[in-house]
């Protein structure tokens, strides 16, 4: 039997707004570390909002995809280069690793959906993505509604995985989302070993003998999967890990710089303001203020 939602203690709790996609008040499927069963997809978590208020939320940077779907307009998602409205003529849909913002004081009717995906985007992409929704998923997504704002009723848990599994794949399956083709086992080797060793030294001349590759071949297929060098890519795993430490811990800077595998606070903090355009001090003050609403 699933989970039955309670009311957080707090009225709109911050709780899963930044690095984990449980809200509490969602249906929660798989945990985030879990790889994923079918055709690539992990579903963490699917949930409704009849009225949300307060989805304020600052530099929001974490390891999942979100699915988003207002009833009505007001809410906004604001990126770095744009601000993206959500309503009911639009699917938003974003992936994991992007740093944004939310905005909206007015109660609005809130689905989203928090999912892990292996693929990743072409760089011809533009994030977040905006769709308009078809007659299909929009059928889905009120099914969805309908099952999962019985808060006081057993939920059909099986069938909100379902119906959730359905309406990912519509989407993800649309022939205007361009995919990159599959990483090479040699590149998904080192990245995996980067995600599992992100806080021990990590020197490309390794990196490469790992792999079996040259430094350059190396260094030429992470530019050409994942856009940047193989040390910037070391970078950002280090620098969303410190993100979530800032986020959901209260250890000092030093502390996360050594374990996410920064050599000291200093240059953990040149990363993080060059990434995240905040110093880390900044980025948990507003992380873990008092007043951020209800997490996604």
């Amino acid at each position: 039997m699933p989970r039955r939602r309670s009311e957080p203690s707090q009225p709109w709790s911050s709780l899963g707004a930044y690095a984990s996609p449980f809200t509490g008040q969602g249906v929660d499927f798989e945990p985030l570390s879990l790889k994923p069963f079918a055709l690539d997809v992990a579903i963490h978590e699917s949930g409704f909002f009849p009225r949300r208020p307060h989805w304020n939320y600052q530099n929001v940077f974490s390891p999942f995809w979100r699915l988003y779907y207002d009833f009505e307009s007001g809410h906004r998602v604001i990126f770095p280069d744009r601000e993206v409205r959500l309503g009911p003529d639009r699917l938003i849909l974003i992936p994991d690793h992007q740093l944004f913002h939310t905005a909206g004081t007015e109660g609005k009717p809130h689905f989203w959906i928090h999912f892990g995906i292996e693929r990743h985007l072409s760089p011809a992409m533009s994030v977040p993505l905006e769709l308009t929704p078809s007659s299909t998923e929009l059928s889905l997504i009120g099914d969805l509604k309908n099952l999962l704002r019985r808060t006081k009723n057993y939920i059909d848990r099986h069938r909100v995985y379902y119906l959730s599994a359905a309406l990912l794949f519509a989407i993800l399956s649309r022939p205007q989302i361009k995919w990159q083709a599959d990483l090479p086992g040699d590149l998904q080797r080192t990245i995996r070993y980067i995600e599992e060793h992100y806080a021990s030294p990590l020197y490309i001349a390794d990196l490469a003998r790992l792999a079996r590759l040259s430094e350059s071949v190396l260094r030429r297929e992470f530019l050409k999967f994942r856009s940047v060098p193989p040390t910037k890519f070391i970078l950002q795993v280090r620098v969303r890990e410190a993100a979530h430490l800032l986020s959901a811990t209260h250890l000092a800077v030093e502390e996360i710089a050594a374990r996410v595998g920064f050599p000291n606070a200093a240059y953990l903090d040149r990363v993080f303001r060059r990434t995240t355009r905040m110093a880390p001090g900044q980025f948990r003050q507003q992380a873990q203020g008092p007043n951020l609403g209800h997490r996604d």
